[in-house]
């Protein structure tokens, strides 16, 4: 499996218009050789240049199996993230360069966790059941 975006390069920067500079609206997202009897898709994005811990960005699952993420689209159920909403919050650093992985599963199963879930929650229930993973990687710094 592979995943890319038409917004920037693996280890690129990643335009201020998905970040809390710009409109801060998932980028678009293409993910490419998904496993036969992939049931659902779930995407990870988190920072772990952040102070004190690794920084979740985006949490979302139940996505259906599909080639492409569309701009500012929710297309599963979303999680709680570090910014303490259930939908995507883009980079936000507040010094230096930060790494934002950006990283897909697909999963032999939907996982049918409420909305507002957990890391944890989501990574427990993922268990046993990722046929295939890829990640992109995006830098920001704020200007």
């Amino acid at each position: 499996m592979h995943i890319t975006s038409t917004a920037f390069e693996h280890q690129g920067r990643i335009p201020a218009k998905y970040t809390c500079n710009g409109k801060n609206i998932n980028p678009p997202l293409q993910i490419e050789d998904i496993p036969n009897g992939t049931q659902s898709i779930a995407i990870i994005v988190d920072d772990p240049d952040a102070p004190g811990k690794t920084f979740q960005h985006w949490l979302i699952w139940d996505i259906e199996p599909t080639n492409e993420i569309s701009e500012n689209s929710a297309p599963g159920t979303e999680g709680k993230t570090d910014f303490g909403k259930s939908e995507y919050g883009g980079p936000c650093p507040p010094s230096g360069t930060h790494r934002y992985f950006f990283r897909v599963y697909a999963l032999g199963t939907t996982l049918g966790l409420p909305k507002g879930s957990s890391r944890s929650d989501l990574d427990k229930a993922m268990k046993g059941h990722i046929l295939a993973e890829a990640e992109l990687i995006g830098l920001y710094s704020q200007s």
